[in-house]
């Protein structure tokens, strides 16, 4: 939102564009957070989930007799005594239609495994105790009778005829068989084509490794039939409609979701879970409170999982380089449930994302979402975005070496030009803004491209190989949804923002208190943000898609206007004049007033709304207050994009990677807040990396979980991350009224193809054309040995 009423010499301290510290820190810093287990409530008990140590099996038995006899027990559940109250179960929410038209096979999983456990980690039953570890005690002492089954872990082998079933209404485990694009005008292209690439490649599994684990507290209220749970969200008025419409069976009103503190959630965190019906349960046939922490051990098994797609892709060239069409043929592991959105990411995201900034004309995806004996997946930041580009840039890559072309002239001849805005997408998106090629040109003068060689000659006289790679991006936010933005002038002088946006580690306040107070002028420390209690929220889309601002951002932006048209009415009260004459404007210090058109009779915001507030006797059309509880209506999604490039050093003798060297060029339109930007730039930067390096969920083919702890698990740390360069090219979104284009997913849209291409770069000179992520140092030196022993 440019700042269009105050001159350059007197900008907003605190204004759109400024780079304020994020006013969450210093209390999360002096450890005065409170997350949910920081919670603690009168008389609370204490739950334990008791989970499948096999992968795949039919449950004969639960024997729960030893358990209940453990002192400090004071109850033990199964799915049998989950039955006859009701409840009702979690599911895939997307209308998804198969090839031939007809609906995906859903999965309705009860919060309890009574048939059959399809993962390690089902959770079968849980223990209530007086304390942590009495519950814990008596999860052990509970006995699961289960006849093992054959288990299958990749959604390839899934799909194989002879690969073991999961449920009897899903033949050949396939939930989805998703095609998206027109087959007959794909062929034509690729048969016409001067050059066809194709690519293998697989998008490693992930554990998301939020910081702080999930837990939760579960209370219910016997006079008022009333549930209360208090968890870690990404949006509490959407967990409130799931666990009241679909889990607990009952009104919505007869549920409150509180959310406090969230120590990270990239999606993991939006829905929910088995557990939180269990608190629930407990809670009110037992009169307490009922809370529960996982360990990280749980969490490594029973949070939904990232990615895991294996994919060939495939991109067809004319004799100028000119993309004609790109197609990608997948297999989506879902695990052995489906989430809320699992199958979205390998399909819609998909579609959305393959185009990338490149004008391709035609698109055709093909998915087989199969369910297979491991942690259901979910979205994980991006949930397809980074994919999509991931695959069209190594695509592009290898057809420049495989046709002897200039990769970053290839990229230039694809680009979408300016003057075609608005760009129809053959995905269906319409591109508003952008230049993409300036964005790349600018990319490559801050990552001093041309002096790249030099640098890669003093590598090899140190013995290391050395690689570049380019990571261009464009990414499909999720679309806005209805959003609440309401303000409030409380008696204490200071101003409240409500939204259904929800802040897990982004920092909202701070951005959010930006915009209120450019297009309010109410004094930025006076801000205050209320966004984790659905009791007081009439609408909500929560977090996620990277749209944040663009919702509760419009909503303030909405709701303050309202503000200025009531406060109109009541300055002209106050200043005995007609509405008309009164005109809203900042004075000098920023600050919001209300002036008679022509004088210099005015009132201040803050004082308008205290004498409002404490008005003797006032007229009928006087307005209450200044407050305004608004609700924004959808805008469409906006088109981040970028290019970063990577340079990365490999040791030969051990595969070693490391990356030396980062540049990112990105245009996420207006920037509210250019030091919290430049942050989620990094974060998402960093978990690419991780991805790309160090990353993967490994299964024995018992379905037994290999990487199951931070000993077999690797994330990068500070020491693995080089300083990030991050500059900017903003060209404004038009779509919606901040002109904002989203930013907390970009980071990975564009890390995963800089830093591979950057490895496949150092390695070919042995030959190498691809290698999978992750490219861990066995892998990578793997793969030049093999090199070398086929030269």
């Amino acid at each position: 939102m440019p700042d269009s009423t105050m001159p350059d010499a007197t900008r907003l301290k605190f204004g759109v564009g400024q780079a304020v510290p994020r006013n969450e820190d210093p209390v999360l810093l002096q450890g005065r957070g409170r997350y949910t287990d920081d919670i603690s409530l009168p008389g609370q008990l204490y739950a334990v989930m008791v989970r499948s140590p096999y992968a795949h099996g039919v449950i004969r038995g639960i024997d729960t007799a030893a358990a209940k006899e453990v002192p400090g027990v004071v109850g033990v559940y199964t799915a049998a005594d989950l039955e006859g109250h009701g409840y009702g179960t979690m599911r895939c929410v997307l209308p998804l239609k198969n090839a031939d038209g007809s609906p995906l096979r859903n999965i309705e999983r009860a919060s309890l495994a009574a048939d059959k456990v399809r993962f390690v980690g089902d959770p079968v039953a849980f223990v209530v105790a007086e304390s942590r570890a009495a519950a814990k005690d008596g999860a052990e002492a509970v006995f699961v009778d289960i006849d093992v089954l054959p288990a299958v872990t990749d959604a390839a082998a899934a799909a194989a005829p002879d690969a073991p079933l999961l449920y009897d209404h899903i033949p050949g485990n396939c939930v989805l068989d998703f095609h998206y694009g027109d087959a007959g005008k794909v062929a034509e292209a690729f048969a016409a084509a001067a050059h066809v690439t194709k690519l293998s490649i697989r998008n490693n599994r992930i554990v998301v490794c939020a910081m702080e684990p999930r837990s939760a507290i579960g209370e219910y209220d016997a006079g008022t039939g009333r549930y209360t749970l208090h968890v870690g969200s990404q949006g509490v008025f959407g967990l409130k409609n799931q666990m009241a419409n679909d889990v607990l069976k009952v009104p919505p009103e007869k549920v409150r979701i509180l959310t406090g503190n969230v120590g990270g959630s990239f999606g993991m965190k939006a829905s929910a879970y088995p557990e939180y019906l269990c608190l629930l349960h407990a809670a009110k046939l037992l009169g307490k409170p009922v809370k529960w922490t996982d360990e990280r051990t749980g969490s490594f098994l029973s949070d939904s999982h990232g990615r895991d797609h294996e994919v060939d892709a495939e991109l067809a060239l004319d004799a100028e380089g000119r993309a004609l069409a790109v197609r990608l043929t997948a297999y989506a592991n879902m695990g052995g449930y489906l989430s809320t959105v699992a199958p979205l990411m390998g399909t819609g995201n998909f579609v959305k994302n393959i185009q990338s900034n490149y004008a391709t004309p035609l698109i055709e995806v093909t998915t087989k979402c199969l369910v297979t004996n491991t942690t259901p997946v979910s979205a994980y930041r991006g949930a397809g975005r980074p994919e999509g580009n991931y695959f069209f840039e190594r695509l592009l890559e290898q057809a420049a070496r495989e046709t002897g072309r200039d990769a970053i002239a290839l990229r230039r001849i694809n680009h979408i030009k300016p003057d075609a805005f608005p760009f129809s997408a053959p995905s269906g998106s319409v591109y508003d803004s952008g230049d993409f090629t300036a964005v790349l040109e600018q990319a490559l003068q801050a990552a001093d491209w041309e002096g790249f060689p030099a640098r890669k000659a003093e590598s090899q006289a140190r013995g290391r190989l050395r690689g570049r790679g380019i990571g261009n991006f464009l990414e499909c936010t999720a679309p806005p949804m209805k959003e609440q933005g309401e303000i409030r002038f409380e008696a204490d002088g200071t101003v409240t923002i409500i939204t259904g946006t929800l802040d897990y580690g982004q920092g909202h306040w701070t951005p959010f208190a930006q915009v209120l107070h450019q297009a309010l002028g109410v004094p930025f420390e006076s801000i205050r943000l209320v966004q984790g209690d659905s009791d007081l929220l009439i609408a909500g889309g929560g977090t996620g898609g990277s749209k944040s601002l663009m919702a509760s951002g419009a909503a303030i932006v909405e709701a303050a206007q309202l503000v200025i048209e009531k406060g109109r009415t009541a300055a002209a009260h106050m200043l005995e004049a007609s509405v008309e004459d009164i005109e809203f404007d900042r004075d000098p210090q920023g600050l919001g007033r209300f002036t008679i058109a022509g004088t210099d009779r005015s009132i201040g915001i803050m004082e308008l709304a205290e004498r409002i507030r404490t008005a003797n006797n006032p007229p009928p059309d006087m307005p209450e207050s200044l407050n305004v509880r608004h609700v924004f209506g959808e805008a469409p999604m906006a088109y981040p994009n970028g290019c970063h490039i990577c340079e990365v050093e490999v040791e030969p003798e051990t595969g070693h990677v490391e990356v030396v060297r980062y540049t990112s060029v990105n245009d996420f339109g207006v920037i509210v807040n250019p030091l919290m930007v430049a942050g989620q730039a990094h974060g998402g930067i960093a978990q690419g990396i991780g991805q790309a390096l160090m990353e993967k969920v490994a299964y024995s083919e018992e379905g037994q979980l290999l990487s199951g702890s931070y000993q077999d698990y690797c994330l990068p740390r500070a020491g693995d991350l080089p300083d990030f360069g991050f500059l900017s090219h903003p060209t404004p979104c038009r779509t919606n009224p901040l002109g904002a284009k989203g930013c907390g997913e970009a980071g990975c849209a564009g890390s995963l193809p800089a830093v591979m291409n950057a490895v496949v770069d150092a390695l070919a000179e042995f030959g190498v054309t691809h290698i999978d992520m992750p490219a861990t140092p066995e892998r990578v030196w793997r793969a030049i040995a093999d090199a070398k022993a086929a030269a």
